[in-house]
């Protein structure tokens, strides 16, 4: 079969590989979507960052190179012993975190901290293929009435959905979104959904700022304008949380500063040491919160689609072949901040599934 491997930075090559029948515990999947994520972009533009290199991962055995694609839904096409839940031909979407399921974590059920916590298709072979083995527990399946397009932005949607559970957020409270990639969208569409109608945008981006309204946002600020952008911000009541989602200290600044008293900070965003004024936030009583992953949040958004509530294939811009997947799909999404969610499509027969 064809995979889309990666060998080093800048180095993703599409090659034929083999792939095993699935073990105990596995299925197989014939491959739909798997949409290009910003870890994945990190990985092609300046990797590695999460991809073992010299030691294999300790859940999947995986180590470079290894195909990349944590994004990705597809059709059951093989089952491992073991497996009684799933059938062949079960249309399902891909929870990628790998969990081991004896840690503290994971049997209080908080499988997204697990000790040996990672993601198929950056920890271990993922969906840049036209097959893929995954655990069993991984896997959704599909109602009849969502579409493979639309689970494929399933995973992007979670990260944005736990998020929202980590703050707290309210019908009521205002917010503001600082970066506008997939996830801070998908933050402003969850949080309308929500019944939260103040929401602020920031980004650099015209083109993001643009599609700000269409996916839920109040008003859109544009972050290059600086003094102004800050006056805007102040404008009004302050806001009662603040996701991070661009994963840059000059945003993060901005963020703490128009807070309210008692107000949170969700860092979504991921970035390396951060520097903070300590005494203002001792002294203001914010809660500074992280949020990984996602865990339990798949149920709801697959039960949103299904019942028209949630329209996630608003997010893509483009679908790809495999073949097509660096120079139409990376390198795109690098060059045209119109794009917002790029999918691989590596079995076009599946594009309607």
């Amino acid at each position: 079969m064809k995979a889309l491997r990666w060998h080093a930075a800048r180095d993703l090559r599409l090659s034929n590989v083999e792939l095993q029948a699935p073990g105990v515990g596995q299925v197989e999947l014939q491959v739909a979507y798997c949409g290009i994520c910003g870890s994945d972009l990190h990985e092609y533009q300046d990797g590695p960052h999460s991809i073992p290199q010299t030691e294999p991962h300790p859940l999947s055995g995986c180590r470079a190179p290894l195909t990349l694609g944590h994004e990705f839904c597809g059709v059951i096409s093989a089952i491992g012993a073991g497996v009684t839940s799933l059938e062949i031909g079960d249309r399902v979407a891909v929870e990628p975190e790998y969990r081991c399921g004896e840690c503290r974590y994971c049997r209080e059920g908080s499988y997204n901290l697990c000790e040996s916590m990672g993601f198929i298709g950056l920890m271990g072979d993922g969906g840049f293929a036209e097959r893929a083995l995954v655990p069993a527990y991984m896997l959704h399946r599909l109602p009849d009435g969502v579409s493979l397009r639309q689970a494929a932005v399933l995973e992007p949607a979670a990260v944005a959905l736990h998020a929202l559970r980590r703050s707290s957020l309210t019908p009521g409270d205002r917010c503001v979104v600082f970066g506008l990639g997939p996830i801070g969208l998908l933050l402003i569409m969850l949080a309308r959904l929500r019944g939260v109608v103040d929401i602020t945008a920031v980004d650099i981006s015209p083109e993001r700022l643009a599609l700000a309204g269409e996916f839920g946002a109040s008003r859109a600020i544009d972050a290059r304008e600086g003094d102004l952008a800050a006056a805007q911000l102040q404008e009004g009541a302050a806001p009662d949380c603040v996701f991070e989602a661009a994963g840059s200290q000059t945003s993060l600044n901005a963020a703490l500063t128009c807070l309210r008293k008692g107000g949170k900070l969700v860092l979504v965003g991921l970035m390396g040491e951060i520097r903070l004024d300590a005494f203002d936030l001792v002294n203001r009583e914010l809660s500074l919160i992280g949020s990984v992953g996602y865990r339990d949040v798949y149920p709801e958004l697959i039960a949103l689609l299904a019942d028209g509530s949630l329209d996630l294939a608003r997010a893509v811009t483009r679908s790809v072949s495999l073949e097509h997947a660096v120079e139409h799909g990376f390198e795109a999404l690098l060059s045209d901040k119109s794009q917002i969610k790029i999918l691989v499509n590596p079995n076009p027969a599946l594009a309607n599934a």
